[in-house]
């Protein structure tokens, strides 16, 4: 069974060169690996080349039309019987290639996908960015490969498979939709009646934005984003969709009214707590506070926005 593994960059030479060095460390080599290169100004062609005699690489520079045009061409290239969609800023711990084959042959998956995590090496604000993304208490643990989260697993770009033939029969992903198009993506693979899974041991370490102003930017679009999933499939909002609108409003009226604030209180001391114990340090714990407000306000906002203007 040969992988086909898509990475669209697009002015990242640096990540592909750690994300590339993962995949030297792979036991599992059966794979090939396509670059798209997105209209970069800063391209990746020389850290391609650093590992053109270790890694089975291909390279297309093609101009920029966002990531979702470049995964459909690499698909197109691509010779495997999966296709295997990274994001340039994950890295791989040395078995992710032998769990995603053990989880295809265990399970005969038309489509996969795997949790992301916090790397050991990770900054202390690296980590409480994972927590904020992947935690129960701010994302109902839809992002962190949780059994128990408030929402059906769907597969991600930044670490999802799918067999080629199925994924080049639903035509790939929607070129129109700048953000979400992932998502859009899995609930068409499951309006197709396909089998996807997750396969917790796939995880990926993935390096989000550490700026908080980036950060913020990036979860209000995803917010935005929600608002389209849902005139494209009409009823796939949840609950779990609503929340971060919700205590934004919340938050707004806390500034205001003594006992919000004290509800406030209680759900950061919860954060501190729970980071805490997961990350052994207090700093990425008080960190995470920052960070988890940061996500649940953005994502809120772009919600909201979006609502209104819809």
């Amino acid at each position: 069974m040969l992988l086909s593994i898509i990475i669209p960059v697009y002015n990242r030479p640096y990540e592909v060169d750690e994300l590339l060095s993962s995949l030297k460390r792979q036991s599992f080599t059966d794979y090939e690996v396509i670059i798209i290169e997105d209209g970069s100004v800063f391209t990746s062609a020389d850290i391609v080349e650093k590992y053109r005699e270790d890694l089975p690489l291909r390279y297309l520079a093609i101009p920029n039309e966002g990531p979702s045009r470049a995964r459909n061409i690499g698909a197109k290239e691509a010779q495997g019987d999966y296709l295997l969609i990274l994001d340039s800023d994950v890295v791989l711990p040395p078995s992710y290639l032998n769990a995603v084959a053990d989880g295809i042959a265990q399970t005969g998956a038309d489509a996969f996908g795997g949790p992301d995590a916090a790397s050991p090496d990770f900054s202390p604000m690296q980590k409480a960015v994972n927590f904020a993304m992947t935690s129960f208490l701010t994302t109902g643990g839809i992002r962190g490969g949780s059994a128990d989260s408030m929402e059906q697993f769907k597969p991600r770009s930044f670490n999802m498979g799918c067999k080629r033939e199925l994924y080049l029969s639903l035509g790939g992903f929607s070129e129109d939709m700048r953000y979400g198009e992932d998502i859009d993506f899995s609930l068409r693979l499951f309006d197709h009646g396909a089998k996807v899974l997750l396969f917790p041991l796939a995880a990926v370490y993935h390096k989000r934005r550490v700026d908080l102003s980036k950060f913020f930017r990036q979860v209000m679009h995803s917010g935005e984003a929600r608002i389209d999933l849902e005139r494209r499939h009409p009823g796939s909002t949840k609950l779990v969709h609503y929340l971060p609108a919700l205590f934004t409003v919340f938050f707004a009226f806390s500034l205001f009214i003594s006992y919000g604030r004290g509800l406030l209180f209680l759900y950061a001391l919860a954060i501190l707590i729970v980071s805490t114990d997961i990350n052994q340090s207090i700093y990425v714990g008080l960190l995470s506070i920052v960070t988890s407000f940061t996500q649940l306000i953005g994502y809120g906002y772009g919600f909201i926005k979006a609502k209104l203007m819809s």
